[in-house]
């Protein structure tokens, strides 16, 4: 059974994984707007991910005998400028979650709830995939500057995410 605390900070983690897919759906867009169907591509399958993960702790929390609370949603940032500027805040935001997910883990901890230290391990793991593939895709960024054609190919690669599964 989960203590009150810790289900009350999965209830607020559910919500920011949530949050989380709502941002790359806005990012998701600000790149189609920009022509960039790839990196749009990219950003929305990125979304889908994140709600996948607040829907891994919701059953976690179900599971072990707790309730689930939804909590409100904010309006994602909205000042997006070139996609480099789209997966720089996207590196950011993922260095902020992995920090909240450091601090679920230290709460479990400071609980003594080790199913949710072996379920949070998951998610610890997921969010060095996740700054991974953010940072290389800026270094990318970064490298292209405003060759076009680059940037056309990059768009193309990142395009076929998830097409072979």
């Amino acid at each position: 059974m989960l203590s009150k605390k810790l289900q009350d900070a999965l209830n607020e983690h559910i919500k920011n994984e949530f949050y989380s897919a709502y941002v790359y759906l806005s990012m998701s867009a600000h790149l189609a707007a920009l022509h960039l169907p790839g990196l749009a591509r990219w950003m929305r399958l990125q979304s889908q991910e994140e709600m996948a993960h607040g829907m891994k702790l919701f059953d976690f929390v179900l599971e072990r005998g707790g309730r689930v609370v939804l909590k409100a949603i904010e309006q994602p940032p909205g000042q997006l400028q070139s996609a480099l500027d789209v997966f720089q805040q996207a590196l950011k935001y993922e260095q902020k979650v992995t920090d909240m997910i450091h601090r679920l883990y230290e709460l479990a901890v400071k609980e003594n709830d080790y199913a949710t230290q072996v379920m949070l391990q998951w998610f610890i793991t997921e969010q060095v995939e996740e700054e991974g593939a953010a940072g290389e895709i800026v270094e990318q960024l970064k490298m292209i500057g405003k060759e076009p054609t680059a940037l056309f190919m990059l768009d193309r690669q990142l395009g076929g995410r998830g097409a072979d599964s």
